[in-house]
């Protein structure tokens, strides 16, 4: 079970396209004068994450991370067990990130800190992305013992 109503089950897309979504209206409010209300969005945008991210791994994972990879090439378990430790790593710097907007005082210090945190910690969801794509599409195009 994964808490949602029979037939509301989320698919691996569903959380892309989210992901996706959120990042964007993530970008949108970081360019936004810093102040109580666009904090309050913030907060929601990164809860919202913080509920997606997770679950998003957990549907990668179901027959195993990356295992189309690893079945290609098992001796690639070090990068394919970086990358998923990587984005836990991920999740929870979002998380500090939120907690430490959530008990910012004074307001002004901490939000503007926080922000440009925020911006680092969406370069690096992104850099693992492109890696995790990278892999795979490497994993793809190797053909063990083909040539011309």
């Amino acid at each position: 079970m994964n808490g949602y109503p029979p037939g509301t089950e989320r698919t691996l897309s569903d959380f892309v396209t989210l992901e996706y979504i959120l990042l964007g209206d993530l970008r949108d409010l970081l360019e936004e004068e810093s102040n109580e209300q666009t904090t309050r969005w913030l907060v929601a945008v990164l809860d919202t994450l913080l509920d997606t991210l997770p679950r998003e791994l957990a549907l990668k994972s179901e027959d195993g991370y990356l295992e189309d990879v690893l079945c290609e090439h098992p001796h690639w378990q070090p990068q394919v067990e970086r990358l998923r430790s990587e984005y836990v790593r991920l999740c929870v710097w979002l998380e500090e990130l939120r907690d430490r907007l959530v008990s910012r005082t004074p307001f002004g210090d901490i939000a503007e800190r926080v922000r440009h945190d925020l911006r680092e910690w969406m370069a690096a969801l992104h850099a693992h992305h492109r890696h995790e794509h990278r892999l795979l599409q490497t994993s793809i195009n190797l053909e063990v013992g083909g040539g011309d």
